[in-house]
């Protein structure tokens, strides 16, 4: 089980409630007895869930985090440093911060999501999560809420990709990488990619959390 979500629990039950205590009741066979334990389970889900999205639904939530920022495409990053070594830096970043907006515009969307399906968690539910392996709780998370949140993200992005101009600055680094001789680059879908990218992220912050 993942020490953050053991800490969490800790925090969130009573004091005199012990780990060896918690998984107990919560393989018990009848879920009343697992209520107390699947209330702190809970509880510690929506704390870490809400601290996720904060941390990222901001300015520079995604930008000026390593973990999650969003950068050129995969198939474009090749002729990157060709680039930047001639003098088309500057494109590349504007690009870059237009898609981390965009993501981080998207981010708070995800919170209602998330108190849904830790509402509707199930006792069996709660028992996996707690007895599972590290990934258990964003294991969860995807499985209850990926669908919902690529349909809610996706107008948002869309939106925020106009008012950041993110088409825009993808074109123009494209029209660059073109200008370089001997280049060839598959050029992707940018509103997938950043659609993509903004989930890969907040899950990745529901895990660190």
């Amino acid at each position: 089980m993942n020490r953050r979500l053991v800490l969490g629990l800790a925090a969130a039950l009573p004091a005199a409630a012990q780990f060896d205590k918690i998984l107990g009741k919560l393989g018990a066979k009848t879920p009343a007895s697992g209520d107390k334990s699947s209330a702190g389970l809970k509880e510690a889900l929506a704390i870490g869930t809400e601290n996720a999205v904060k941390l990222i639904g901001k300015p520079d939530g995604y930008l000026k985090n390593e973990l999650i920022k969003i950068l050129m495409p995969e198939k474009l990053r090749g002729v990157e440093k060709a680039m930047r070594m001639g003098g088309m830096g500057k494109p590349i970043d504007d690009f870059e911060l237009s898609m981390n907006r965009a993501a981080e515009s998207a981010a708070p969307l995800a919170t209602k999501f998330f108190k849904q399906a830790i509402q509707d968690m199930t006792f069996e539910d709660a028992r996996k999560i707690v007895t599972g392996g590290d990934t258990s709780a964003t294991d969860f998370f995807k499985g209850k809420t990926h669908e919902h949140l690529s349909a809610a993200f996706k107008p948002v992005i869309q939106k925020a990709m106009a008012e950041h101009d993110v088409t825009r600055q993808f074109d123009a680094v494209v029209g660059n990488i073109r200008k370089l001789p001997f280049v060839k680059a598959d050029v992707p879908d940018v509103e997938e990619y950043v659609l993509a990218k903004s989930l890969g992220g907040l899950f990745l912050m529901i895990g660190e959390e």
